[in-house]
């Protein structure tokens, strides 16, 4: 791994992945993003890449044939990744078609090539949540879960899942989100509320099996995330891999979690879920993890705790 691009490196997960490109020697990477007027260049600061350019820019360049065939690797993470966009035709042309695009000359170039798909295409796990299962009868909630979903299928339907990576990324969260305003983590969001109103608000439940904050998700550390795209990538496993810890915990253990990392009591509000939300909301999720154990994958995970304390460790060393 010499060259590497990383679209989406301004974001969460992006901006991570580098880190960690960083702290294993390599900097000759270049950034692909979309900075506009948020926040997620401060995310940039204190990384190393060799280059930068705008999404539009680079996918101009990939068209004409004059990128791609510079670096060994691609992590393509750029995307609209709001769960609530309304926007059909936007997300297919983000999500859809610049992957298909971008895949189509990473594999004529001969570049290794992971993308990312997500939880969402699973919808409301009546299929489960296995990604050794057959993808076609999922049902995504949302427009942005069918465009990831909707490549997973192309990808599957041209015999690319042989020779390219696609990863499914569950609850992730962690630093470097600031910028995604409402698709923000609770727990940045909850970090916030407590310190600035001494609760943290959580949706009710609106289904007789589940209690009031006790609906369910896999959460990942972003590290962890980073750690397994990196592993993944590098390693030539090809196909669609679930990236979660494979354990299903409650909003309010992450609630738990939270107040004890700031050492503050608990003191949970249970609001009202918009009405726009209730036909579209995951009750439970919880990845499959066999697949990708198989890899070789011995890193571990961050248990959610140990995950938080690390998170709002460094939200106050970045107000300091």
């Amino acid at each position: 791994m010499k060259r590497v691009i990383v679209t989406g490196g301004a974001g969460l997960i992006g901006s991570n992945i580098v880190r960690l490109l960083n702290e294993k020697g390599i900097s000759e990477i270049l950034v692909v993003d979309h900075l506009g007027t948020s926040s997620k260049w401060k995310n940039l600061r204190n990384l190393e890449y060799s280059d930068y350019l705008e999404k539009e820019e680079f996918l101009e360049k990939v068209q004409k044939g004059k990128i791609v065939k510079d670096y060994t690797h691609i992590f393509h993470l750029g995307a609209c990744s709001s769960t609530t966009e309304t926007d059909a035709s936007y997300l297919i042309r983000n999500n859809f078609e610049y992957t298909k695009i971008l895949a189509e000359e990473s594999l004529r170039k001969k570049v290794k090539f992971l993308y990312a798909s997500s939880a969402a295409t699973y919808g409301d796990g009546k299929f489960g949540y296995d990604d050794q299962s057959d993808i076609h009868p999922l049902k995504p909630l949302n427009m942005y879960g069918y465009s990831k979903h909707l490549f997973d299928l192309y990808a599957q339907r041209k015999g690319f899942l042989d020779k390219i990576t696609g990863v499914k990324y569950f609850n992730i969260f962690g630093f470097g989100e600031a910028h995604k305003e409402d698709m923000r983590s609770v727990v940045l969001k909850g970090y916030e509320q407590i310190l600035s109103e001494g609760k943290l608000k959580l949706f009710k439940s609106y289904r007789p099996d589940y209690k009031d904050g006790e609906q369910k998700r896999d959460f990942l550390y972003v590290k962890d995330a980073a750690k397994i795209s990196l592993h993944l990538l590098k390693k030539n496993k090809f196909g669609l891999y679930n990236v979660g810890r494979g354990v299903a915990e409650t909003w309010n253990d992450l609630a738990g979690a939270l107040f004890s990392a700031l050492g503050k009591p608990e003191n949970i509000e249970y609001m009202e879920m918009p009405e726009t939300l209730k036909a579209k909301y995951q009750y439970y999720t919880k990845a499959e993890t066999a697949r990708l154990l198989e890899t070789g994958y011995q890193e571990g995970f961050t248990d959610l705790k140990t995950a938080i304390a690390d998170y709002v460790s460094l939200l106050r060393k970045e107000e300091e």
